[in-house]
């Protein structure tokens, strides 16, 4: 009972103090906030100071970057590094069918470092501006063309004010002799386009291909299905991902980020709408016969509406049985003028016309159940039935929904081999965005997976090992997060120390129990050995009861023998006593008279 007491003291002292030290530090803030112009200088002093105190800490592992180099053939990589827009075009081009003022691409580029970055040196490409166009370019060493080898596009992406609406996406422009990246636009034909792209809560990481059909010659977008993962965290946690994009001459493809499938399929199978048409069409050019009939179920012919069917009969009637409860104010209205109200002094009538007080309920009706004409209530009537309809019956007539006949398809065309898509010869980033200083870094295009690996391990895998180096640990930002509010101090004690103190208030605050000499001193009996002692008793009771009954039957048996024993006694004495009786009185056993 004391340590439960104990403990009760405890929580409700270390509650006031976290109330004082929360109460401290808000006017500490407070004060802060009315001194802040006077010791703007002796504030920032006492920060470096605390600084340099606190500093003592052992620095995090520092990651030293190095810019990536590929370790195989690429068709292009391009790491920023050089700081420069060096082999880059930037678009002057303008939107078609938009007003001249927005339809300029005249959105800005710069090579940047990032804005918290923890690895110096590290440049990546910024789209500085919002809500404007923007499209820059650059082309390939070698046009890729699709034969025997994989295709992997890769780069990096960071939304570092986040993202409203705009997408990140780039472009693989396709070989064409009319291909001019000074004038790359949003119609500029391309045979790939890949990225992240939101615009509300809709959040999208494009797959796109332009597939040409053999037969017209025309092209045709097809578009992956949905990722099933949840992408809102790429978008929104303001860091770096990867976007991988692996796609296979056997028209299998994957998307990555991170380094991790986020979706998958096949050409073939898993593209909207498919690359392939239908075998068989729809006729244009049927018609549907007009004696078809469509109809499943029809009214019965035969059926005749009773002569009792009463159309008229209204659905709701009166209560005859109702009677009018006693005490019903006929004379009294349900509403009366208010007496106490008054017409305000600033009434016009000539305005506002006459004026009357305000309705209120009637005080009267309120201890009578009702006021105003009693009027009888409304039932069911038992004799409605409604309009009369004929029941409905199958149709013997019925041929089903009509649908138009199959005919082949004049344009059908079979393509085994999706991958072969139209070569591209540059890569391209053609944006609109709300959101401003979107990066991008480290792009790559090559046809080794182990290539596009080295690469992501030497460029994000850095910046992945730097921010996991600058992040503090758990223990760490726990303490960090007390040193700004002390009052924290008293929850992280609370957390640990109380179960543990729970614990132990719970397993050693039993009973205590007298030892073994106690017993010995005292003879009071022991708890264990009482309950022993108490069957013993019982069991030696038990025992006497039995013994005195087999020593009393014992007795029985023995009084009984005996008494026979006495019988068979007697008997034999009684013979000899009489032939001594009769001996004694023989003259010859008498003894002389003396006289």
């Amino acid at each position: 009972m004391e340590l439960k007491w104990l403990l009760c003291v405890t929580l409700l002292a270390l509650g006031i103090l976290a109330v004082q030290a929360h109460d401290m530090d808000e006017d500490n803030d407070a004060d802060d906030v009315v001194d802040i112009e006077d010791d703007l200088d002796d504030g920032i002093e006492d920060v470096e100071e605390s600084k340099s105190e606190t500093s003592s800490a052992p620095p995090a592992p520092k990651v030293t970057y190095k810019p990536p180099v590929p370790t195989g053939e690429v068709y292009f990589a391009e790491s920023f590094d050089k700081g420069t827009l060096d082999g880059w075009v930037l678009s002057r081009a303008k939107k078609d069918d938009t007003d001249d003022e927005i339809a300029k691409y005249d959105g800005k580029w710069e090579v940047q470092d990032m804005k918290e970055t923890k690895l110096p040196g590290d440049k990546g490409l910024v789209m500085v501006t919002r809500a404007k166009h923007h499209a820059i370019s650059s082309k390939l060493s070698k046009p890729f063309v699709f034969d025997t080898k994989p295709l992997i596009v890769q780069y990096e992406v960071n939304f570092q004010n986040g993202i409203e609406c705009g997408g990140a996406y780039v472009k693989l422009l396709s070989k064409t002799p009319e291909l001019n990246l000074d004038q790359f636009h949003d119609k500029t034909p391309y045979t790939i386009m890949f990225g992240p792209d939101k615009c509300g809560e809709d959040y999208k990481l494009h797959f796109i291909f332009r597939h040409k059909n053999p037969k017209t010659g025309k092209y045709e977008e097809k578009h992956a299905k949905r990722p099933d993962a949840d992408l809102k965290t790429y978008f929104t946690d303001k860091k770096t991902h990867l976007y991988t994009l692996v796609l296979n001459p056997d028209n299998s493809f994957e998307i990555l980020v991170d380094q991790t499938v986020v979706n998958s399929g096949n050409l073939l199978n898993d593209m909207s709408p498919p690359v392939n048409p239908p075998r068989e069409i729809e006729d244009p050019n049927d018609q549907k016969p007009e004696d078809w009939d469509e109809r499943p179920k029809i009214p019965d012919p035969d059926a005749v509406k009773p002569d009792d069917w009463d159309e008229d009969a209204p659905a709701k009637i009166a209560d005859e049985n109702a009677v009018k409860p006693e005490g019903w104010l006929d004379d009294e209205p349900e509403y009366v003028a208010d007496p106490d109200a008054e017409k305000p002094e600033d009434w016009d009538e000539d305005m506002d016309g006459e004026w009357e007080a305000p309705q209120i309920a009637n005080p009267k009706c309120e201890t009578a159940p009702g006021c105003g004409t009693w009027q009888r209530p409304m039932i069911d009537n038992p004799n409605y039935k409604g309009k009369w309809k004929p029941p409905m019956i199958d149709n013997v007539n019925y041929q089903g929904i009509w649908k138009p006949r199959k005919i082949p398809n004049p344009d059908f065309f079979e393509d085994l081999e999706p991958f072969k898509m139209t070569p591209f010869s540059a890569v391209g980033l053609e944006l609109w965005s709300m959101t401003s200083d979107i990066f991008f870094d480290n792009i790559i295009i090559c046809t080794d997976r182990a290539v596009a690996d080295d690469w992501a391990r030497d460029g994000w895998g850095l910046k992945k090992a730097a921010d996991g180096a600058a992040e503090p640990g758990v223990v760490g930002q726990m303490m960090a997060a007390a040193e700004e509010r002390p009052w924290l101090w008293v929850v992280y004690i609370l957390t640990v120390a109380l179960p543990v103190f729970l614990v132990i208030l719970f397993c050693c605050s039993g009973k205590k129990q007298p030892s073994a000499a106690e017993y010995k001193k005292t003879d009071a009996p022991q708890p264990d050995v009482v309950d022993d002692e108490k069957e013993e008793e019982k069991d030696k009771g038990e025992k006497e009861e039995e013994e005195e009954e087999e020593d009393a039957n014992e007795e029985k048996l023995g009084s009984a023998s005996q008494e026979e024993e006495d019988e068979e006694e007697e008997e034999d004495r009684k013979p000899a006593s009489e032939e001594e009786e009769t001996v004694n009185r023989s003259p010859r056993n008498r003894k002389p008279r003396k006289d």
